[in-house]
């Protein structure tokens, strides 16, 4: 039977709070190591400080990363949120509300990154016990910055499945933020690299990945493996099931340097291709259900809004094959549209979806890679408005200036068919000392002045 729907959830549902033109409400993320590993808060009188400049700038409240690797890192079940029950604290006096982020992966290594947070050290030792548990490539590469979503619902964490784990940690973050739950923190739910739901299909670190590189389809670990070979069996198909596609090039290839995402009769278009392409981002689709399910049945009587990010992967999205949205999950090409399943799944869940890359213009990315962000934040506006899901929205890289600016203010609200369709937030990346620069402060506060007033305002 459907519980019935809080005043929250209902006026979300209906396009989110902000759906008449009033403006959308702008978040700050904070620095990635707010928490220290001693479990303090760092530069406690600076962050104070800064807090007060945000809200006085009218921000509506920052996005922080509540560390799994912090938290219940020394055993499984014991947790300590020292710092953030300082950090909480401070935020609620200062008048400012929260995203926080449940962050199941690895800091480090990624765009932006400036600190090193690893998994929890007994999931660490778990992993080197049983290397398949982490991502892994065609060549044997392993990654390690989130636990493979294969062995999502296998006992391979001390006795716990990996979602039990998110759960339980969400579960505890519930109990030990009850108080604040609803008026001051909202929960953003990590579901892979950077806390985004998808595959970790392009990673930076060691230089394995340059963009714009295509990425590389992440399915080689035992427990995926089983998956796509019992996946093929129901099909009919069981020679499909031994491996992904041999074909689809490197990292760093373009499409049309492979056999797999070639224009013209390329694998992608074949009857495996399609066969490979639905069982990988089906995966990734089962994958977030199964967290979401989890996030609504822990906070749904919390009046909480929940959240979940998809990344911006804008480079050759011009291409007919889309191969980096295919690497990394999305199953979106010239003839399918793959963000529609992902809004329906937030749907079902009444969770709002967050996207990166706001701030880009297509003329400003190289063009010869085909990159689109603004044509692609449109098609992701499009997938939210049909499943009647709120859309928020954030920059992928930091940036200060009015065009950028502008470009936010822009895409914040888009109008289809005489139809405004309105973001319900917008978080800004990021507080650091060049925020607080004095020019750049000042577009800052105007720019934040012109999103809660809206684009109709002027």
């Amino acid at each position: 039977m459907e519980t019935e729907a809080t005043p929250a959830e209902r006026e979300y549902k209906e396009g989110g709070a902000k759906a008449t033109g009033k403006g959308v409400p702008v978040y700050v993320m904070i620095p990635l190591d707010s928490v220290t590993m001693g479990n303090g808060v760092n530069t406690w009188e600076k962050m104070k400080e800064r807090m007060q400049k945000l809200k006085s700038a009218g921000v509506e409240g920052v996005m922080m990363d509540v560390w799994w690797g912090l938290v219940e890192r020394e055993a499984p079940g014991t947790y300590n949120w020292g710092g953030y029950a300082e950090l909480l604290e401070m935020v609620k006096q200062h008048g400012l509300k929260v995203q926080a982020v449940m962050s199941f992966h690895k800091c480090g290594g990624n765009v932006g990154d400036s600190c090193t947070i690893p998994l929890p050290n007994w999931v660490v030792e778990e992993i080197n016990k049983d290397p398949d548990l982490a991502y892994t490539d065609q060549w044997g590469r392993r990654n390690y910055e989130y636990v493979s979503l294969g062995s999502d619902t296998l006992l391979v964490l001390k006795g716990r499945t990996p979602v039990q784990c998110y759960a339980d940690f969400m579960r505890a973050f519930r109990d030990n933020f009850k108080h604040l739950l609803g008026d001051t923190i909202e929960i953003q739910v990590g579901m892979g690299p950077s806390g985004e739901l998808r595959y970790p299909s392009y990673p930076e670190q060691n230089g394995t990945w340059k963009f714009p590189g295509i990425g590389a389809f992440q399915c080689y670990d035992k427990y995926m493996l089983s998956s796509l070979k019992a996946a093929a069996e129901a099909a009919g198909k069981p020679k499909w099931g031994s491996t992904g596609p041999t074909d689809a090039g490197h990292y760093n290839n373009w499409p049309e340097d492979t056999q797999f995402f070639r224009r013209e009769g390329g694998g992608w278009t074949s009857p495996y291709g399609e066969f490979f392409l639905n069982w990988y981002s089906q995966m990734l689709l089962d994958h977030g259900e199964r967290i979401l399910s989890s996030a609504k049945s822990i906070f749904q009587d919390m009046g909480v809004k929940i959240s979940v990010k998809v990344s911006g992967i804008h480079w050759h999205y011009g291409t007919r094959s889309h191969a980096p949205e295919l690497t990394a999950g999305y199953y979106n090409t010239r003839f399918r549209d793959g963000y529609i399943p992902i809004a329906q799944m937030l749907a079902r869940h009444g969770a709002i979806l967050n996207f990166t890359c706001i701030e880009m213009r297509d003329h400003e990315q190289p063009q010869d890679a085909r990159c689109a962000p603004e044509k692609l934040v449109r098609q992701l506006a499009l997938a939210t408005r049909k499943a009647q899901v709120p859309l928020a929205g954030e920059n992928a890289l930091p940036r200060y200036d009015e065009t950028a600016h502008e470009q936010i203010l822009r895409a914040s609200s888009l109008n289809f068919d005489g139809e405004e369709r309105e973001m319900c937030a917008f978080t800004y990346l990021r507080m650091n000392p060049d925020l607080f620069q004095a020019d750049n402060w000042r577009r800052f506060v105007a720019f934040v002045k012109k999103m809660k007033e809206g684009k109709n305002a002027h």
